[in-house]
């Protein structure tokens, strides 16, 4: 049975606690959990979520002056830092950003002078007594309200929002630009990046993704669908368009081929929490790289080298032009990523042991434990290996998130959101 197109899952991102955990689909609902607190009685149900509120965060709008329809699926979600017992988050489709405050009421105001308990206004003249109004407990609600929204400075499509450490800050990146906004202010960005060609038909690249370093405000990168990324200082001058560090690795002439630049596009970009390496994906690989080395990277990963010979199909359904994610978990030990058929991939730069590991119902009971997956190529297949033939292309994980300091990783398969942790005794 196919999913609605609108409960597609299109974004996965924990909150700075790891408490919170939100979801944004191609629907423009933006979904969010909270972690069931433990209590003495349920001492293993610590780590589930729940959903905590669902809104509406973005409508379908049409561009008149292009004619075209902006579609409302939210393509990143990005969470502030706490301050008080508000929450805020950033969402943005392709045209627009917007910063929505989550809130809890569990009181409410009663004994208006000028109201009536329905809330019709009272004649004055009926009014003989001053009555002081009091907060009265209620249910629980949980409120989304928009509180600013960041409109009309993007000409082609947004792929990226990163907030910066100054937390006063945020950039938004389309294919051809990167606009750096003040929180406060909506009406003005400065454009700090672009690389658009006066004329079009000498466009060569896009930018694929971009992100802030996390501790230095001044720094960013951004990666392009030539597979390189360059890093840019802010202090150096209003417009980065002069990069302060370039990294791309030479291409083996063994490998060269009609699908080598589509295959080299970078899909994401990730600082590692340290701020010391830089994570990119593109559609057969995982690279670590060091801020420190340009000309190649640190460590590279296999996530799929099976598909190197099944291009020429992928290419024909679309599939090489997928877009996967990366993530760092919380020490920067281990990276995750995603694949087909439900599979995604986990990588220890330590041990560099890694695993295929399933998100699908079949084996997704709750407390069960995940096997690792194998592919096999060719030849005789195992009994516990399955054929990259028969691998389901339409099932990819193309949206994952690490909780910020445990073990506890969000995976979205199409429109199912799995959470799994590390075994509990």
């Amino acid at each position: 049975m196919k999913p609605f197109t609108a409960d597609i899952i299109s974004t996965v991102e924990f909150n700075h606690t790891g408490e919170l955990l939100a979801t944004g689909d191609k629907g423009g609902r933006v979904v969010i959990f909270q972690r069931e607190q433990e209590s003495k009685n349920q001492v293993h149900r610590r780590g589930e979520y729940n959903v905590y509120s669902t809104f509406q965060s973005h409508e379908p709008e049409f561009d008149y002056l292009k004619s075209l329809e902006i579609e409302e699926k939210i393509n990143k979600i990005r969470w502030l830092p706490q301050q008080n017992a508000a929450y805020f988050l950033l969402s943005t489709n392709d045209k627009t950003v917007k910063l929505w405050k989550v809130s809890e009421r569990d009181k409410r105001p009663e004994g208006y002078n000028l109201k009536d308990e329905e809330g019709r206004l009272r004649d004055p003249a009926t009014i003989t007594t001053l009555r002081v109004p009091v907060l009265r407990p209620m249910d629980l609600m949980v409120e989304a309200t928009p509180r600013r929204v960041f409109a009309n400075a993007h000409t082609y499509h947004i792929n990226s929002i990163s907030v910066n450490s100054d937390y006063e800050t945020y950039m938004s990146a389309d294919d051809l630009r990167i606009n750096l906004w003040n929180f406060e202010i909506t009406n003005q960005s400065f454009n700090i990046v672009d690389i658009k060609p006066a004329n079009m038909e000498e466009l060569t690249e896009v930018i694929t993704a971009a992100e802030f370093h996390p501790h230095h405000c001044n720094t960013f990168v951004y990666s392009s669908s030539k597979g390189t990324i360059r890093l840019c200082d802010m202090r150096a001058s209003a417009l980065c368009d002069r990069h302060t560090k370039f990294f791309e690795e030479p291409e083996d002439p063994s490998n060269r081929s009609f699908f080598s630049e589509i295959i080299s596009s970078i899909s994401d970009v990730k600082f590692s929490h340290s701020g010391r390496y830089i994570m990119t994906r593109d559609y057969l690989t995982v690279k670590v790289w060091d801020l420190n080395m340009e000309n190649r990277p640190i460590e590279t990963y296999q996530v799929h080298d099976y598909l190197r010979s099944k291009l020429c199909s992928l290419y024909e359904n679309d599939c090489i032009f997928d877009k996967f994610e990366c993530v760092w978990n919380g020490s920067d030990s281990v990276i995750m990523t995603g694949s087909y058929n439900n599979f995604f991939r986990m990588f220890d730069r330590n041990t560099k042991r890694d695993v295929t590991l399933e998100a699908s119902r079949e084996n997704s009971k709750p407390r069960a434990i995940l096997k690792p997956r194998k592919v096999c190529v060719g030849g005789k297949r195992r009994k516990d290996e399955i054929s990259v033939d028969s691998l389901d292309f339409s099932k990819k994980i193309l949206h994952t998130a690490w909780h910020p300091s445990e073990n506890i990783i969000a995976v979205a398969a199409t429109n199912n959101l799995y959470i799994f942790q590390d075994k509990v005794n």
